[in-house]
């Protein structure tokens, strides 16, 4: 029975990564931003443009995760289920990070590699702490 040691080694790699889910999440130190708010401005039928403040933020990574739980929001209220990223500006002033995001929700999954589930996403902000619209 070759098929047994394969199956011995998956159920080892499964019971592996699930200790690793299951495992405290990583530390995140001192980081505790503060989300300054999220201004929408509707571009187009289903082009919208975010603009974010935070202080506190660690770098551009935190801006533009601020946007994306900001467009993920805003597609659920206007009963779309995605969103695409066009593109984000992030600025820094101080302690204050400033983001410039423009996104295109749509109903169904849009083309391109940067789209996003909005519910899921919507799901990992409020995990994270982020606030959305």
């Amino acid at each position: 029975m070759p098929q047994a040691p394969v199956l011995a080694s998956l159920t080892a790699a499964f019971a592996a990564l699930s200790a690793c889910a299951q495992s405290e999440p990583v530390a995140q130190g001192d980081f505790a931003p503060s989300y300054e708010g999220i201004q929408t401005v509707l571009l187009q039928d289903d082009m919208v443009n975010f603009r974010v403040a935070l202080q506190g933020g660690r770098g551009n990574e935190d801006v533009e995760a601020y946007g994306r739980c900001a467009a993920a929001q805003y597609a659920l209220i206007r009963g779309y289920g995605f969103a695409r990223h066009v593109r984000t500006t992030v600025t820094q002033a101080g302690n204050t990070w400033r983001g410039d995001a423009v996104y295109l929700i749509s109903a169904a999954l849009p083309p391109g590699l940067r789209t996003i589930d909005a519910e899921v996403t919507v799901r990992d902000c409020g995990a994270l702490g982020i606030p959305t619209i």
